[in-house]
């Protein structure tokens, strides 16, 4: 049963990348997506901070689960942040060959985007999170 604890911990750390997620993604990069039509239909923003607590939740109970490989506090965070990242970044690479449009830059934008979004979760988790 995973503990409450990581579960707080992954939440906070989801609110905080949804943060983060909205100054790279929405401020940052807003004028680029807008270029191109297949971002033209996006979901409400509501999901965007439901997708984050999720994936929090999710991220804080494997890092509890698997703490003893990073280590404790901030280092142990970003360290597991930066590992976790790298599922979707190899993924990630399958958007410009399966979405037309979709162009090729972007994917290592939004690759070194979630990469960095990963280590700043897993920073704010390894500070918040004591076994």
């Amino acid at each position: 049963m995973p503990s409450s604890k990581a579960i707080i911990a992954g939440v906070v750390g989801g609110v905080v990348t949804w943060i983060y997620n909205f100054i790279m993604y929405g401020l940052i990069m807003g004028s680029t997506f807008e270029k191109y039509t297949i971002f033209a239909n996006a979901a409400s923003p509501i999901w965007f901070l439901v997708v984050s607590i999720l994936l929090g939740a999710v991220g804080g109970v494997i890092f509890a689960k698997t703490r003893p490989s990073w280590g404790a506090g901030v280092k142990g965070g970003v360290t597991f942040g930066f590992w976790i990242s790298l599922i979707g970044f190899v993924a990630n690479f399958y958007e410009p060959l399966t979405i037309a449009g979709y162009p090729y830059y972007l994917t290592w934008c939004t690759g070194a985007i979630m990469v960095i979004g990963w280590m700043v979760f897993g920073a704010v988790v390894g500070a918040m999170y004591k076994a």
